[in-house]
């Protein structure tokens, strides 16, 4: 970092400075000029290094989560959440709204199609900036507030098979991403995990809702029938306004030896219909996985 400061910062001065006085000064004692040529040098390093040094915390102390927080690692089993009443939030924020108020055009053949609401980060993949891990699937290249960043993206196991059931069975769900992830960060990495267009609809951090500092994922303001949606997110909290259409999903960052999460999805998913209120599907399946 000091290196790439000192070749920003003008040389003619220093070498200048030095030419005049090399002849003038001792070698043991430096003049007065030399000795404020250089200390002004230093000053500049120094308050270039700073200022630096305080944009790049700036700028990854909005980068640290780059989805929804999550908290759930590492728990086992699954609990049914309790409801937050909208009434008790207090002054939730609309960051965005289109389509009349609503996030999402309405739904063709809606007596038809469920709809399945993904969460990105820590449910579909995990990503980390610079440096490099060990195991990685692709590179995504963001550009946040003018800078340029890396991040390096492991799919998690079952992803590829996830999306594909949900091609092969596109007269039946409609497929809607809905990450707290930043757009320009999560576009990059949908466009490399979604090669074959199942994905029909992209929701980022611009469409969910403030809350107490927190980002929730309000399925009311989607313009589909809460009977036939389910969200599978890691965090709990992103779905607490509908906790009963939410699927929790453990949380994932590189155990891909063991990881079955997502099949279990598809196995849900083959088993929902049996259910007219997909809801009645999502109780039935927490309850199965309790104990386990």
């Amino acid at each position: 970092m000091v290196s790439r400061l000192i070749r920003k910062t003008p040389t003619k001065s220093i070498k200048d400075s030095r030419g005049r006085h090399r002849r003038k000064s001792s070698p043991v004692k430096k003049s007065p000029s030399s000795t404020a040529s250089a200390s002004t040098v230093i000053s500049t390093i120094n308050k270039s290094f700073f200022n630096c040094h305080r944009r790049l915390i700036k700028l990854f102390s909005k980068l640290t989560q780059i989805g929804t927080p999550t908290n759930c690692r590492k728990n086992k089993g699954y609990k049914i959440l309790k409801k937050t009443p909208e009434t008790l939030i207090p002054n939730p924020r609309r960051l965005i709204t289109s389509f009349g108020g609503l996030l999402l055009p309405p739904l063709i053949s809606p007596e038809k199609k469920r709809t399945i609401f993904l969460d990105l980060d820590e449910t579909l993949v995990h990503s980390k900036p610079d440096p490099p891990p060990k195991r990685f699937d692709f590179v995504v290249r963001p550009r946040i507030e003018g800078e340029t960043l890396n991040f390096y993206v492991l799919k998690r196991p079952g992803v590829d098979e996830l999306l594909e059931y949900l091609r092969e069975n596109d007269d039946k769900f409609e497929v809607v991403v809905f990450t707290a992830g930043l757009r320009e960060y999560a576009s990059l990495v949908l466009d490399k995990l979604d090669g074959n267009r199942v994905i029909s609809h992209r929701l980022y951090r611009d469409s969910c809702k403030e809350v107490d500092g927190r980002l929730v994922k309000d399925l009311s303001d989607l313009g589909r029938d809460l009977r036939r949606s389910v969200i599978f997110d890691d965090n709990p909290n992103s779905y607490s306004l509908q906790p009963e259409n939410g699927v929790p999903v453990q949380a994932f960052v590189d155990d891909v030896g063991g990881d079955c999460e997502l099949s279990k999805l598809v196995g849900f998913l083959e088993s929902s219909y049996e259910f007219d209120d997909i809801r009645e599907a999502v109780k039935h399946y927490i309850n199965a996985n309790s104990n386990n």
